[in-house]
């Protein structure tokens, strides 16, 4: 089960809100601290976004020591509160963006994997939707092709470093019974034919508008919407490739 973003938000703020009391010279009790701080402290994507004195500071009386001695007289409480508005910043950001049970699902199954490459390239993903088109669309590849060449090292099986997506898809998909050659049943094999196709669309959707190769002045620019299909399309397809895995191994 997963909180609505908009929950979290709310913690955010109101976990911003009153570490700003506190730099005022306020008191805040200690075990809401402690809370909201776990609340994102224990999500391994969130815990990156934190601001890095909370992050370091387990209750009240370490934050006040932090926030005291960084900026102490005339004008501290100003310049407090603009350092912690800042530092929150990129927390806010995500989880006013992110608005996905979807993302949360995926972020969620990546995370559990333990695998820093699968589980960067996916955030690199996420961050660069709306800003970075392009990029998004170059790291829903990349997520791709980490995941399979995780499987397959999990398995044991090799691979060469030029294999384009598709051949590492093939691969790992035979190695896990998901080609639709192996199955006779034939909604298995539209179902797992179709996952191959969205993998090939992805490459080639990469090759045409991502920031992987130069285009000149004809160059098609990739909008939000096809960024955020590619991130969606690859997302899932990561997250039915490593909860197979796991379920096999």
């Amino acid at each position: 089960m997963y909180e609505l973003p908009e929950i979290r938000f709310d913690r955010a703020l109101m976990l911003k809100s009153i570490i700003a009391s506190r730099a005022e010279g306020g008191e805040i009790s200690d075990w809401v601290y402690r809370l909201l701080r776990a609340d994102f402290f224990d999500d391994p994507i969130t815990q990156k976004l934190l601001p890095q004195f909370v992050r370091s500071n387990i209750d009240g009386k370490g934050l006040w020591s932090y926030l005291k001695g960084y900026h102490e007289g005339g004008g501290a409480y100003a310049a407090r509160r603009k350092h912690i508005n800042e530092e929150f910043l990129p927390l806010l950001d995500y989880l006013s963006d992110t608005g996905a049970p979807a993302d949360a699902g995926v972020s969620a199954a990546l995370s559990q994997y333990d695998a820093d490459g699968v589980t960067v390239a996916w955030q690199k993903a996420l961050d660069r939707r709306k800003s970075d088109p392009e990029g998004a669309i170059t790291a829903a590849r990349t997520l791709l092709e980490e995941v399979c060449k995780h499987i397959l090292d999990d398995a044991g099986v090799t691979y060469e470093d030029k294999w384009d997506l598709p051949k590492l898809y093939s691969n790992t998909a035979k190695r896990m019974n998901l080609a639709p050659s192996q199955h006779t049943e034939e909604t298995f094999k539209r179902i797992l034919g179709g996952c191959h196709a969205i993998v090939e669309s992805l490459g080639g959707l990469r090759n045409k508008i991502s920031d992987a190769h130069g285009g000149g002045r004809r160059k098609v620019r990739p909008s939000e919407r096809h960024a955020a299909l590619a991130v969606n399309l690859a997302g899932s397809m990561a997250m039915f490739l490593i909860e197979t895995w796991q379920k096999q191994d």
